[in-house]
């Protein structure tokens, strides 16, 4: 087949391998290639093709009739120059799709199913159409456990692992779905102060206004690579880390990639992507946090017992000693929503300093003591006590300072929004529930996560009294038009309900 130059093309095509061919080109017509088509593209050093979704294109500004464009991400795999042949030819589906019609179909499928599923994910051979058909397949006709333990197995598998070499490794889980709750931030440095190994990769956020590694990112370096981890933990004993940069479950980001725009959040999946996670990660002793609350992720008690005993069932198998707690989900945690407003949060907690919020503190206290007790030299129920003492006596700050210091501390951290405005009150009265998920949905309007300064700050929570008039959380933006969004959907709905 006639051999084409390599172009690339500028366009960020986030995790899918995309390649743009024109439609003048000879081949266009000859091997009968279509929009939307999946080809493989060999370069002759013999390595294995890439497989790229192709779109045509009729503009030779983007790639001329005797040339294949390639997005950022797919050229790079190359390693080749602009201007190298390349030959192309049509990619034969993957045979695990049959495993994925199977799934749609509301068949239960095995271990060797979700290995195939995994590896053609992880090596480019699904489109985001066909990872949208396996996410729902398994989203409406749902998982069994066993599926759940085989879909973890095979995400762990198809990456990296981290060995720290040391028998016991601890980390933490939050499922989400709760504003401000950054007690990661307060825990790492209890925990290692006391000595103990907690090497902490976190998220960043997907659909709430902060997730961990965004929070920390107004402090220190968090884009870390394996190596610099590796030093840091050793000096250290843990550090605050982007995931996305040490490979870990890679199938995990790339199934993330497809869910975000669909909305979609299924328990089978949730488990699968959090427990891969942490076993990549090389964890040994894991806490799930689960926030019970109306406008939490899971609205009930026994909805909770049932995720605990999954989680449960999977971290047996896997060889995770894991401990679920169930914790209070009614309302955010602490009094800053969006990245920086949730680092002075932190920032007062560990300093001991009297606005320091007390639901953050206490709730972080008890997480931490909870793995303390992880210790074997820590008798159970002894650990808050522990907790309490390494953060009042200032051992867990100076902690903090010195991950900050090896990271790479923030030369500037970002300074307080610019345009400010104070949701009031529209009558007297106790607050009676407050919307996890509207105050989430006004601080993203605001330009959280984005813009580190951007979100809310909360005067009040849930039972207190309130005046008609009196504040009720102040608006933080930097922009003009995502603060004018906020304001109006605030306006729309406060996320307070007042009531006696």
């Amino acid at each position: 087949m006639t051999p084409l130059k390599l172009r690339k093309v500028a366009i960020d095509t986030y995790r899918e391998n995309v390649a743009y061919l024109h439609r003048a080109c000879p081949l266009y017509h000859s091997e009968g290639f279509q929009a939307l088509n999946k080809i493989e593209i060999r370069d002759g050093s013999g390595e294995q093709p890439v497989i790229a979704v192709l779109n045509i294109v009729d503009d030779e500004s983007i790639v001329a009739p005797d040339e294949l464009g390639l997005s950022e991400q797919t050229f790079d795999q190359f390693g080749s120059l602009t201007g190298n042949p390349v030959r192309i030819d049509h990619a034969s589906p993957p045979l695990s799709l049959r495993a994925v019609h199977a799934k749609i179909a509301g068949d239960r499928l095995c271990r060797e199913d979700f290995r195939h599923i995994c590896e053609d994910i992880v090596n480019k051979r699904y489109s985001k159409i066909e990872i949208a058909a396996f996410l729902v397949g398994c989203a409406e006709s749902g998982m069994e456990r066993d599926e759940m333990l085989y879909l973890t197995e095979a995400m762990v598998d198809t990456g990296k692992r981290l060995d720290w070499g040391e028998s016991l490794v601890v980390d933490k889980h939050c499922i989400g779905g709760i504003p401000g709750n950054r007690t990661t931030m307060l825990i790492v440095p209890i925990v290692t102060a006391h000595g103990m190994l907690m090497p902490k990769t976190s998220s960043r956020a997907i659909t709430s206004p902060a997730g961990t590694a965004d929070t920390m990112e107004v402090l220190a370096k968090v884009d870390l690579q394996p190596e610099e981890m590796r030093a840091i933990a050793h000096r250290q004993r843990g550090f605050i880390a982007w995931g996305g940069t040490a490979d870990l479950s890679p199938v995990d980001d790339i199934l993330i990639s497809v869910e975000r725009p669909l909305a979609l959040d299924s328990k089978g999946q949730m488990i699968a992507s959090i427990l891969s996670k942490k076993i990549a990660a090389g964890s040994t002793h894991l806490l799930i946090d689960i926030p019970v609350g109306p406008s939490a992720k899971v609205r009930s008690q026994a909805d909770a017992l049932k995720l605990r005993k999954l989680f449960e069932y999977v971290g047996d198998r896997t060889g995770l000693q894991l401990e679920v707690v169930i914790t209070e989900g009614s309302q955010p945690i602490g009094n800053g929503v969006g990245p920086a407003l949730e680092a002075r949060d932190v920032l007062r907690v560990l300093q001991n300093d009297p606005r320091a919020p007390v639901d953050l503190k206490e709730k972080a206290l008890r997480l931490a003591g909870r793995i303390l007790e992880f210790d074997p030299d820590v008798r159970g129920g002894q650990g808050y006590r522990l907790a309490r003492d390494l953060l009042e006596s200032g051992r867990a700050w100076r902690k903090m300072r010195d991950i900050i210091g090896a990271q790479g501390a923030v030369a500037e951290p970002p300074a307080e929004a610019k345009l400010q405005f104070e949701v009031l009150a529209p009558a007297s009265g106790e607050i009676v529930a407050i919307d996890n998920l509207q105050i989430a949905h006004i601080a993203r309007l605001a330009g959280a996560p984005m813009d580190k300064a951007a979100g809310l700050y909360l005067c009040h929570k849930l039972h207190d009294r309130v005046e008609q008039g009196e504040p009720l959380y102040t608006i933080h933006a930097e922009f003009h038009a995502d603060f004018e969004f906020a304001k109006n959907d605030a306006a729309r709905d406060i996320g307070y309900t007042l009531g006696e």
